[in-house]
């Protein structure tokens, strides 16, 4: 939703790279929308019939993470009683949306570059290699380059991921399309708590039930946390 200078590059640069192969790296500060965008990626391309799946790497605990990601066969630990298909698996022949990449474990890393590498993935417990055809887009708000150099993250994959890099602006350079976007979080909050008819402009001369003061203050803010703040600050004014 806009149509600022920074959003109508976002727009022009998912149409050039959604029917490419290529892995996507977006990098943009939090609550920007990276998965929005990963997701239009994925709409706008051949795959767009395919499964789309999101995993925020920082929420996945290490010692579950190759099985989350890759799999496990049946009886491979205590509680598995069948076999188990990870991510990569259950994304097979779409897309596969890896957030906040810069939190991955180091035993992670390593797996991810074999997969980008080969295609192939191994599963917890099982014998060989399988093949899979996912296209992989990757999101960060991390400085990649600054923990390459403080040795926790690795280089190679930091290549392999940045096939195309897409740098999505924060709210404070899209000022633009902030009234947009608050008139856009306020009609579905309205519309939410069936009081919709409040989006109707007032009588002329009846004070508008949103004083213009308060509008005023919003889009001055800076945001640091982005869209992501503006729609829970909206769902609490309402």
């Amino acid at each position: 939703i806009g149509e600022s200078e920074g959003l109508q590059r976002v727009r022009h640069e998912i149409r050039r790279v959604a029917d490419l192969e290529v892995p996507v790296l977006l990098r943009g500060e939090t609550g920007t929308g990276k998965e929005l965008v990963a997701n239009a990626i994925h709409q706008a391309g051949p795959r767009r019939d395919e499964p789309f799946l999101s995993v925020n790497m920082g929420a996945i605990p290490a010692s579950l993470a190759t099985s989350e990601l890759f799999g496990a066969t049946k009886g491979s630990y205590t509680s598995s009683v069948r076999d188990q298909p990870g991510y990569f698996q259950r994304a097979n022949g779409g897309t596969l949306f890896l957030d906040e990449i810069g939190e991955a474990s180091p035993e992670v890393q390593v797996m991810l570059l074999r997969v980008i590498e080969t295609g192939e993935i191994q599963r917890v417990g099982g014998p060989g290699t399988q093949k899979v055809d996912v296209r992989l887009i990757a999101a960060t708000d991390a400085d990649l380059e600054g923990a390459i150099e403080a040795g926790r993250f690795r280089a190679p994959l930091l290549h392999r991921l940045s096939g195309y890099e897409l740098l999505i602006p924060p709210l404070r350079e899209r000022r633009d399309d902030f009234g947009r976007l608050f008139c856009h979080f306020l009609a579905e909050e309205l519309r939410a708590i069936h009081e919709e008819h409040r989006l109707t402009p007032p009588k002329e001369g009846a004070p508008h039930w949103m004083p213009a003061s308060v509008v005023a203050r919003l889009a001055r803010y800076s945001w640091p946390g982005n869209i992501r703040q503006l729609r829970n600050n909206v769902e609490r004014l309402m």
